[in-house]
């Protein structure tokens, strides 16, 4: 928990001021359905100017019916008022049903993009953000832009039409005593004005406290073993009820601002109707004829419905805008996060060719032999130290190396940036004689194989994580990728066989049943170029020389890097590099290493001493 705290405070910080561009970035999603965004919009207009004409109606029943005490025409009017009621209905339903549709595809939208998006960015993008952040934006920001964009700023168009229209029509009908009911607008919008910082800083506050509890429900789901070993239960209820609590205040502030802006237009309106309604009274009874002129009850009472029912929308534009100030703070993380710029791209060329990775041109890809060069390669993470500088190593088809040293001597900066992960900040990194910046990424970690000390499975099937190598692979050659190593005596001991869920992250299988399955995932692909990373680290030490066979069967003709914690598994590589601050410290066979009795030497007697005397031991 205390590492979640440290992390949720480099989330990116926002400006303070409401970016137009985010939300015109929003709106071209709504945009991509046009035909559907203009029949909403239709509707609208249909139901504005409907409810614009009720007063109307019954200015005209007032006058002309009840005033001149003309029943015959009023079954006439009744069956007209029904019309325009049927008619604002068709357009309601209208509006609800084209609402409703552009919500849930502007959601699917904008979580394609977002999804695509994670698909494309580099490593160092995941290791500066949590995955809290990420699971917010994709989940709660998203459906709320959406149904904000698809429900609150269509009523944005109807409640604008509609106060244009009536203020138009009170112009019309007398204008001295529309601009006693107008003369509340500008105070009212000085109000907005200052409303809108505060209200928009604490919902900022509110989204990041957001991020950080899904953070830290997912750090309490994932880290729920080591909690429990550690006896932290109470210190972690303790730092996630603060973490709550900070939301808790800054949602009780946002919402106190919001609270308060309501009521303040209402009683606003109220001032301007009051006003309206006396000195159209005066008018009605002659008293004020030559300020207003004289009025009749129906026209009075169609211009007080009118005053009346100006403040209703203007009261629900104010909410609205309450709630975009809220929405801004979510509509700024999803965007950015759809407009995070990949540390590593193709050029232009290079995508034109080989294609990318949604989209390659596979027949335009030059097959991969694997000679592998390092050419005076410079590396450093993005705000840290430098790891590697003036690097060179040059690794020929077929040949297998082992990378050795101490934790942080750059061993897994090196095989990534074989993969292309990262890629250097000087110098070239050559695959077949041509620099790897020229071919697309895809064309290299298409022919990549790589197992990680912690593998990952998906919740599927076995047989399904192991066609992850391979999605066309038969059933019969996903099989005798499990034998290779050894997979098929384990798999066909569980309930289902290859068919038996292995559960989220493989959760229902021992780690090295799912080391073994990852290999056989990575076999099934046939790649050219292997990266083994601490991969048997975790495996005891009988599964670890059934794998060590396979491996080596797997290894022939393919060009491959061996970081390894366990030494005896590397004594048949061609080649063993001592790392050390980022630096080739030795190199040479396993038996050239101890002759020279330098680190290697030292590194390995120790580790075999301490095996033999746990052989003995055990």
């Amino acid at each position: 928990m205390e590492e979640l705290s440290t992390s949720a405070l480099k989330e990116q910080e926002f400006s303070q001021k409401v970016d137009l561009r985010i939300w015109k970035k929003l709106f071209r999603y709504a945009l991509r359905y046009k035909g559907l965004v203009i029949r909403t919009i239709i509707a609208l207009l249909f139901v504005a100017a409907i409810d614009i004409i009720y007063p109307q109606l019954s200015r005209y029943a007032i006058d002309n019916i009840i005033g001149k005490d003309d029943m015959g025409a009023l079954p006439w009017f009744g069956l007209f008022y029904a019309l325009i009621v049927a008619v604002q209905g068709a357009g309601v339903v209208l509006f609800i049903k084209g609402s409703g549709k552009l919500e849930m595809r502007m959601a699917f939208d904008i979580r394609q993009d977002a999804f695509r998006k994670l698909q494309q960015l580099s490593f160092s993008y995941y290791d500066k953000t949590a995955v809290g952040y990420i699971m917010a934006r994709m989940v709660s920001d998203v459906s709320r832009l959406s149904e904000l964009i698809a429900w609150s700023v269509v009523d944005i168009l109807w409640a604008s039409c509609y106060v244009i229209g009536v203020i138009g029509i009170m112009l019309s009908m007398n204008w001295k005593l529309a601009l006693i009911v107008i003369a509340v607008l500008p105070p009212l919008a000085l109000i907005c004005m200052y409303f809108q910082k505060r209200i928009l800083k604490h919902y900022r506050d509110v989204r990041k406290q957001n991020s950080r509890i899904t953070g830290a429900f997912n750090e309490g789901i994932m880290g729920a073993v080591t909690t429990k070993t550690l006896v932290r239960e109470d210190k972690n209820s303790e730092e996630f009820r603060s973490e709550t609590g900070r939301m808790r205040k800054a949602a009780t502030r946002a919402a106190v601002l919001s609270a308060m802006f309501t009521p303040i237009v209402m009683c606003l309106g109220s001032i301007g109707t009051g006003l309206a309604l006396y000195a159209g009274g005066m008018s009605v009874t002659h008293a004020w004829e030559t300020a207003f002129g004289i009025m009749t009850v129906g026209t009075l009472s169609s211009f007080i419905s009118y005053s009346t029912n100006l403040f209703e929308p203007i009261q629900q534009l104010a909410g609205i805008f309450a709630e975009m100030q809220s929405a801004q703070a979510s509509a700024e993380r999803v965007i950015t996060l759809i407009d995070t710029p990949c540390d590593i791209v193709d050029s232009d060329e290079v995508v034109e060719k080989y294609g990318d990775c949604f989209e390659p041109k596979r027949e335009n890809w030059e097959p991969i032999n694997g000679d592998v060069t390092f050419e005076h390669v410079d590396f450093a993470y993005k705000g840290g130290e430098s790891v590697l500088h003036d690097f060179n190593l040059d690794v020929k088809a077929g040949e297998t190396i082992a990378l050795v040293g101490e934790t942080g001597a750059g061993k897994s900066t090196i095989v990534n940036l074989v993969c292309r992960f990262y890629e250097p900040t000087a110098g070239r990194i050559l695959i077949d004689g041509v620099d790897y910046r020229e071919r697309s990424q895809l064309w290299l970690q298409d022919r990549l194989g790589y197992v990680l000390q912690q593998p990952h499975l998906f919740s599927c099937s076995i047989k399904e994580n192991i066609r992850y190598g391979r999605r066309d692979a038969t059933d019969e050659e996903v099989y005798a990728a499990a034998r290779l190593v050894h997979a098929e005596e384990f798999i066909l001991a569980q309930e289902n066989g290859y068919d038996t869920e292995v559960g989220e992250g493989g959760a229902r299988l021992s780690t090295g049943q799912k080391q073994l399955i990852s290999f056989a995932r990575v076999i099934l692909a046939d790649p050219r170029i292997f990266v083994l990373d601490e991969a048997t680290s975790s495996i005891d030490t009988e599964t670890e020389q059934l794998i060590q066979n396979a491996i080596t069967k797997v290894l022939e003709h393919r060009t491959s890097f061996i970081v390894a914690h366990r030494l005896s598994t590397i004594r048949s590589a061609d080649r063993i590099l001592v790392i050390r601050d980022g630096k080739i410290t030795e190199s040479g066979t396993h038996r050239e290493l101890l002759k020279l009795g330098g680190y290697y030497y030292d590194l390995y007697t120790t580790q075999f001493k301490e095996e033999r005397a746990a052989d003995i031991l055990g």
